[in-house]
């Protein structure tokens, strides 16, 4: 869910990249009858459940229990497999033209069926009303057209390869042409008709209601009903689950909190579930600003990050160290920042870097690092990051902290107004793609004077490079998974060499379930199946 999505579109989406927490999975044997309503707690508020503007992490957990897409992951796994969709999509050899077959006997929640002319309406939909994540799908597809009554045929702009998963995208569910309407800016942030497992009941300030759609195609609901339960702050949060008000708390407890819950769950029993996340926290470097316009200097503030000191001290182990913009959990990870400077703080070559570029005990780099002021764990890394530097090279190196809030940070970076900015970031669909074009692509701009337009000015890099940007455009063709991570491999050494990102850690997500709860499991795509659990 790209800074260019997240500064664009989602400013306020996603403020807590360690606590976003999934679920899904099947019981041992399928109850013949389903258990009573379950409670969920989030701190996360929700203003937006139209598909075609909602652009949160809680939002689009909702949509994934409301709706359908025509391609969804298989539970517990990366694997993209059919959902509405009969098959796997026919690709033209061009790579431009995407014919889909479509499920038959689907009804929308308002009883309308469901077929090829309600799927291309809601895409359509989706690009024209224009919303936070229209982006998404208006940048790729050229023309969509209902071939025939159960067949959808996309053509693209340019060749894609990762396509059938920015169609898993939560928002790309089809939605009833008698509900809505295809015009800029009209939506409906707190209804929802689409064809999935759950309907909505009631939109509330604190409280949204879901049923079970007895019409529903697929598995029915193994529960009554959810009620998602929206409180004002971590504490309550934290306080709600420990006395059982809950039954999951799913989003929002502070880094004290988790500590706490999984510390007592030995002696309470309720269920402790984590795994590595795929929302990721880096440096952005403003390659057009003096000192880091220049490489040396960029590569020294790389070999200068302690990621174990953040793991430990700020987050209490509840995030991973990152060596590349691409998460651990992609097959086409490679560790380049480890690889080129070390697991910890390389010390010796910080300074022979900095030694070369011109810096010495009677002049010291110095180096503005901004943060997000209204996020507390920002803050706590950016005084961290400083307090390394000032331990382990005082001399060359010295570190002023600025803050500035959310909204005003992500309104002025594509002015290059910061020359170092510590960000978050969560991918819309799970591929390599999504983390590595919205970085380091760029549309428009030349080698001496930067990027002017596309990603990484959006992401206030501003770096360019004709090799990046025609890599890039060959992992977006190439069909061959070998040849993709051979090309990913190239990116993050590129990425390592030039240093226009330095990514830190990587999240965690936990989910915590009282010990009655059957079927909570966590998913990489960080949703949660509502269906798949029950109260015993």
């Amino acid at each position: 869910m790209t800074i260019v999505k997240q500064v664009k579109h989602k400013a306020f989406a996603w403020t807590i990249a360690l606590l976003a927490f999934t679920l899904s999975g099947c019981p041992s044997s399928p109850p013949t009858q389903p258990s009573e309503r379950l409670t969920f707690g989030t701190t996360a508020s929700v203003s937006t459940i139209d598909p075609a503007d909602a652009y949160s992490s809680i939002a689009g957990i909702l949509l994934h229990n409301l709706g359908d897409r025509l391609y969804a992951y298989k539970p517990g796994t990366t694997e993209l497999v059919p959902q509405l969709a009969t098959a796997m999509p026919k690709v033209s050899s061009d790579g431009l033209t995407y014919v889909i077959g479509l499920r038959q006997g689907v009804v929308f929640h308002d009883g309308e069926k469901f077929d090829a002319k309600a799927m291309a309406f809601s895409l359509e939909r989706f690009i024209t009303n224009g919303g936070a994540p229209s982006f998404l799908l208006s940048d790729a597809i050229d023309k969509i057209t209902a071939t025939s009554e159960y067949e959808l045929t996309i053509k693209l702009k340019k060749p894609f390869t990762a396509f059938p998963a920015l169609l898993a995208f939560s928002g790309a569910c089809p939605i009833s042409p008698k509900t809505y309407e295809i015009k800029a800016g009209s939506f409906k942030p707190k209804e929802f008709v689409g064809t999935g497992p759950y309907k909505l009941v009631s939109f509330g300030v604190d409280r949204i209601r879901l049923e079970p759609f007895d019409k529903y195609w697929g598995e029915k609901a193994n529960n009554t009903g959810v009620d998602l339960q929206i409180f004002s702050g971590a504490s309550n949060l934290f306080n709600a689950f420990r006395t059982g008000s809950v039954d999951m708390a799913l989003q929002g407890l502070a880094i004290e909190h988790i500590k706490v819950l999984k510390d007592q769950a030995k002696s309470t029993r309720w269920q402790v579930i984590e795994q590595a996340g795929s929302g990721m926290d880096y440096l952005s470097l403003n390659v057009n600003s003096a000192p880091l316009d220049r490489v040396e200097v960029r590569q020294a503030v790389a070999a200068i990050m302690d990621r174990s000191v953040l793991q430990d001290r700020v987050f209490n182990q509840q995030v991973v160290p990152l060596y590349s913009l691409l998460p651990n959990t992609l097959s086409e990870q490679t560790p380049s920042f480890q690889t080129s400077y070390g697991a910890g703080v390389n010390v010796e070559k910080a300074k022979e870097l900095l030694t070369k570029a011109g810096y010495s005990k009677q002049n010291p780099l110095k180096l503005e690092l901004w943060y997000r002021s209204n996020l507390t764990n920002d803050q706590l890394a950016a005084i961290t990051i400083k307090g390394v530097v000032k331990k382990t090279i005082p001399d060359l190196l010295k570190i002023e902290l600025n803050g500035v809030d959310s909204a005003t940070a992500y309104k002025n970076l594509d002015k290059g107004a910061y020359p170092m900015f510590l960000l978050d970031w969560s991918p819309d669909y799970l591929d390599a793609d999504s983390y590595i074009q919205p970085f380091v692509d760029c549309a428009k701009g030349n080698a001496k004077e930067g990027c002017k337009e596309g990603a990484s000015a959006q992401q206030g890099s501003f770096y360019f490079s004709d090799r990046v940007n025609a890599l890039i455009a060959q992992s977006r063709k190439a069909t061959n998974l070998q040849e993709r991570k051979s090309v990913y491999g190239e990116l993050q050494a590129i990425v390592a060499q030039e240093v226009p990102f330095i990514p830190l850690w990587q999240s965690k997500d936990y989910l915590f379930a009282q010990e009655r709860i059957e079927g909570a499991t966590l998913e990489a795509t960080q949703k949660v199946s509502f269906g798949r659990l029950r109260r015993r």
